[in-house]
């Protein structure tokens, strides 16, 4: 796991630590996880990439160092999520042609496969939706862009159509 620290925004008037996480093997995906958890994705933020084997999420996750500090208002920070080494991504529950689908991430998870370091990540969405990754080997990335200064998070889907592979 490596991390890089930087300070925030003056926009914010308040100190932002500006996290870069990576993720090498499960556990170290556990710890970014833990850090999306509850993020506010938007189905138009989800790009694959597949002739760079790549997939790029962009969201608006919560602030886990200022909910440990107990501050009282909450914050969310706009951060990319980014999977190398993507052989392809598939999709179930997730309307990938309704670009404007607000989804909420729960967790990601990795199951490796037979032959290491190959594998399977899972991402998994509070409205039943599922993004399946099969990787030639884990290598994730978590970071922090800044701040989000908009006044609220948008309002998440609860009942999605079948989604197709993207």
């Amino acid at each position: 796991m490596s991390q890089n620290e930087t300070s925030g925004s003056k926009a914010s008037q308040r100190k932002v630590t500006q996290r870069k996480l990576a993720a090498l093997d499960e556990d170290d995906l556990a710890v970014i996880s833990a850090h999306v958890q509850d993020a506010a994705v938007v189905a138009a933020d989800i790009l694959w990439r597949p002739a760079e084997n790549r997939l790029v999420i962009g969201m608006r996750r919560p602030d886990c160092e200022q909910l440990l500090a107990g501050e009282c208002t909450p914050r969310r920070l706009i951060s990319a999520l980014r999977f190398d080494r993507v052989l392809s991504c598939q999709s179930r529950g997730i309307d990938t042609a309704a670009h404007d689908l607000a989804l909420s991430l729960i967790g990601l998870e990795f199951y490796p496969a037979r032959k290491s370091p190959a594998g399977q990540v899972v991402l998994l969405f509070a409205s039943g939706g599922v993004l399946r990754l099969d990787v030639e080997c884990l290598e994730c990335e978590l970071a922090d862009l800044g701040p989000d200064n908009s006044a609220a998070a948008p309002e998440m889907a609860h009942n999605l159509s079948a989604g197709t592979d993207i």
